[in-house]
């Protein structure tokens, strides 16, 4: 008998149901524990970077931005799909914060990464501290972009509207209360190039 954490869950078939701009959708067969099977519903998605840009008073950059899932606007992170094949994600993470709040950085470094809902998606966002910030020309893209609103908090601020729910983005959430243990703690960040074996690759294979 197979002691509990060593069951193997073997995908026996998959079968794809939907493919779109940014996501996938399949259902695989996976083998489980007593003997059966079962069928996943995965959504593959592209990853995502989400920057974390915090001046020299610890202030922090959020966007105020219109989500359509959750039909309103809500304060967040800076962020972008890995979009772009065989880009860095040091790189795409760069360009957003261009592109959404007009900002450089001089220094980047890892704070988290962020599987988003493990239990049917493989979307992973990792998390970026900007910080040597310098105001640059933002180029917005979109109408979407266009309707973004910036605003600078105080660290401990934003992270009082996470705890108060007045945050509920989760990548947001987790860099937010990272950067303060960095901040506080004294919790070392990762170099930006730090290893990321969770970062998604099976959709921007699919897309080619």
């Amino acid at each position: 008998m197979i002691q509990p954490g060593q069951h193997n869950f073997e995908v026996l078939s998959t079968e794809d149901v939907y493919e779109g701009r940014i996501l996938a959708v399949r259902v695989d067969d996976v083998s489980m524990p007593g003997g059966g099977q079962a069928k996943r519903e995965v959504v593959e998605h592209l990853g995502a970077v989400v920057i974390l840009a915090l001046d020299e008073d610890d202030h922090v950059t959020l966007i105020h931005q219109y989500r359509h899932p959750i039909g309103r606007r809500n304060w967040e992170l800076p962020a972008g799909l890995i979009d772009k094949a065989g880009e860095d994600p040091v790189e795409t993470a760069r360009r957003e914060l261009v592109e959404e709040v007009g900002l450089a950085a001089g220094d980047w470094s890892v704070l988290v990464d962020v599987a988003v809902s493990p239990g049917f998606t493989d979307e992973v966002a990792r998390v970026y501290l900007a910080t040597d910030l310098a105001t640059v020309e933002r180029q917005v893209e979109g109408d979407e972009e266009a309707d973004i609103v910036a605003r600078r908090f105080p660290l401990e601020d934003a992270v009082r509207m996470a705890l108060s729910g007045e945050i509920v983005n989760a990548a947001t959430i987790a860099g937010l209360l990272a950067a303060h243990a960095v901040r506080t703690l004294s919790v070392p960040a990762r170099p930006a190039d730090a290893p990321w074996h969770d970062m998604p690759t099976r959709f921007a294979r699919r897309r080619g």
